[in-house]
């Protein structure tokens, strides 16, 4: 369903996919690409509780020869000999080893919702911008962390895959994905939502992934059920799967004297929201479908974000995910006052 009020409809209608709409009701390659400096100091794993879900799957403790050097400390029964410090050993007169953290990049897989349903916006943004701000967000978050990226978008008919890699190459196919679908809607479209392709888009992630992924989906979840819940479930089994609910709050905030008009496709129907025996089912209808979808992500073992098309994505995610602390310079010593005899 796409709804506005009157005049939010009639501008919509009459809108073009120029620059002026970029932002707002539709994306570019370029807007996107522009969020790499706002994802500067954003992290997935940022100081948290240590039972957060994405806190400490960045690197495995799996013990071995691996690259890094973590500590030399006594010998325990069980180690390999072939870690021992044979120089520390000799030197302190007791046997040492040698540890280390075997690092372990974990790709970042972005699910993009760009269906028809999506083109749907009363405060800042439509939810089909939101939803690209967010994989955007992501993308360049766990690429400046060093991790293969990749993405399914998908809309009413199609769905892309692209496999992880960390180049930045693979980030502007990914962009330009995205705003080929994004700038394909337009409020006349004879689409119709099509329920089963969050499903579809979900199975083509199996298709990709093996284990120790992080997996975003960025979508209203219009359709989700419980083949959603099993898909969502069989991911989570094995990797880090986070849900950002793209939703816009008209139903909080509805105009109590003004109609709204709600289109799909050429079809307008006109709602007297003034009226409280139209305006109360309408906000429990929708109040009702997010407590549906949070509860099925539960369920299915999937954190859920909200994010609302009212306000910046990034001041959203910077909420969400936290901004990881910048090293403080050290104080500068004082400088003796001359004169003073100290």
């Amino acid at each position: 369903m796409r709804g506005a009020d009157a005049d939010v409809v009639r501008g919509v209608a009459a809108l073009s996919a120029d620059d002026d709409a970029i932002g707002t009701v539709y994306v570019n390659a370029a807007h996107l690409a522009k969020l790499e400096f706002q994802a500067r100091g954003l992290s997935f794993v940022p100081p948290a509780p240590v039972r957060s879900v994405l806190a400490g799957a960045h690197a495995s403790r799996l013990r071995g020869r691996g690259l890094n050097f973590e500590e030399i400390r006594a010998y325990l029964p069980g180690d390999d000999v072939r870690h021992l410090d044979w120089r520390a050993s000799l030197r302190l007169g007791k046997p040492l080893v040698r540890t280390y953290t075997e690092e372990r990049d974990r790709p970042l897989l972005m699910v993009v919702d760009q269906r028809i349903g999506m083109f749907f916006g009363s405060r800042r943004a439509f939810k089909s911008v939101v939803a690209a701000e967010l994989a955007a967000l992501a993308i360049w978050m766990g690429f400046q962390a060093g991790d293969r990226v990749g993405g399914v978008v998908f809309d009413d008919t199609q769905t892309v895959r692209l496999r992880p890699l960390r180049s930045r190459s693979r980030i502007k196919t990914l962009f330009a994905v995205i705003e080929r679908m994004n700038r394909a809607m337009h409020a006349e479209s004879d689409a119709r939502t099509a329920y089963g392709q969050l499903d579809a888009a979900l199975e083509g992630v199996l298709k990709i992934d093996s284990h120790d992924y992080l997996i975003c989906v960025a979508s209203d979840f219009a359709g989700a059920g419980e083949r959603t819940r099993k898909l969502l479930r069989q991911l989570s089994a094995h990797n880090d799967v986070v849900a950002a609910m793209v939703y816009d709050p008209l139903w909080q905030h509805m105009p109590a004297h003004r109609a709204l008009v709600v289109s799909e496709g050429r079809l307008q129907v006109e709602l007297r929201i003034q009226n409280e025996r139209v305006r109360a089912p309408l906000a429990s209808l929708f109040e009702g479908r997010s407590a549906e979808v949070a509860q099925l992500l539960a369920t299915g073992g999937v954190p859920l974000l909200p994010v609302s098309t009212a306000e910046p994505v990034v001041e959203q995610v910077r909420r969400l995910f936290g901004e990881r602390a910048r090293p403080e310079r050290p104080a500068r010593p004082a400088r003796p006052v001359q004169g003073s005899g100290l």
